[in-house]
């Protein structure tokens, strides 16, 4: 099996089997952002090479794969077709496959169009990890996302209606001080037209060799503090009204949250509210992050 740049994959992918299909970020222009920076440019690997990968898996692995991840940044910008002939292939050569899962932003998902997607999923893609970030317009226009919250709406809506799971990611604090409400609700009104499968949440964490930790050092963006976030997370939290499954599974974040809105609104909260009680000096320190 071969990889090329930096292959990263989403914690709740930690067992499964990683076969690269894409190389870079087609986008790659995200403020926060530092993991292709500075390359690999972004391209499609050959479909056969793809194969021969899964072939090599079988070899060292066995049938028994359950979960399959096609990294890497944005893997959904794959030609329709070439994406259909890799997840049907990954089901015909691993019998017992009950997942396979990519990253995709809104504007490349968008791109596939409800036929595309229904396809796919038909295929056997059967969940897509979307960096929302926020349901703040100024906050995407900002961060250079590439996408705005309606169009955010009409491709999360599209994935699900396909039948294809959604796990959307929220970066907490991703709009500074400035912008700490505006973020908290119109993210909220952007997850309640959209009802994703997952809300998973992140911290935000100035990344080296990134226009926003220079915007950071230049005091032109105010982080939020411990409590700021928590703050945040709490309007967050109050303004979901749909279900979907909350987690915070990632090292950025403060603490440690688990539940299934809206059932589960008052335990999320109560836990929050709780932190929010302990002074700032018990969190974990501010750093730069360095992956």
């Amino acid at each position: 099996m071969r990889y090329e740049g930096p292959i990263y994959r989403p914690p709740s992918e930690a067992h499964s089997l990683l076969i690269q299909a894409t190389i870079g970020c087609p986008h790659n222009r995200c403020t926060f952002c530092m993991v292709y920076k500075n390359g690999p440019r972004y391209r499609v690997r050959d479909v056969a090479e793809i194969k021969k990968d899964m072939i090599v898996a079988k070899e060292v692995y066995g049938s028994q794969i359950r979960t399959l991840f096609f990294p890497a940044g944005n893997t959904i910008a794959m030609k329709t077709d070439d994406l259909c002939a890799i997840c049907c292939f990954a089901r015909e050569i691993f019998p017992q496959l009950e997942r396979i899962t990519v990253y995709g932003s809104s504007q490349y998902i968008h791109k596939k169009g409800p036929g595309g997607l229904q396809r796919l999923a038909e295929a056997g893609l059967s969940r897509i990890h979307v960096g929302l970030e926020s349901g703040d317009d100024v906050i995407i226009k900002r961060i250079k996302k590439g996408t705005n919250s309606a169009q955010q709406i009409e491709a999360g809506r599209w994935v699900a209606e396909a039948g294809i799971e959604l796990s959307l990611y929220v970066i907490l604090g991703i709009g500074g001080k400035e912008r700490t409400k505006p973020h908290a609700t119109n993210t909220a009104k952007v997850l309640n037209a959209i009802e994703p499968h997952f809300t998973r949440l992140r911290t935000f964490v100035p990344k080296i060799n990134t226009p926003l930790l220079e915007d950071v050092k230049r005091g032109s963006f105010e982080m939020l503090g411990p409590h700021e976030v928590l703050k945040e997370a709490v309007m967050l939290i109050r303004g979901i009204e749909v279900s979907t499954c909350i987690t915070s599974d990632h090292y950025t974040n403060y603490i440690k949250l688990d539940g299934k809105m809206p059932d589960e609104k008052p335990r999320l909260l109560k836990t929050i509210n709780e932190f929010l009680k302990k002074d700032e000096n018990f969190f974990r320190p501010f750093f730069v992050g360095q992956e």
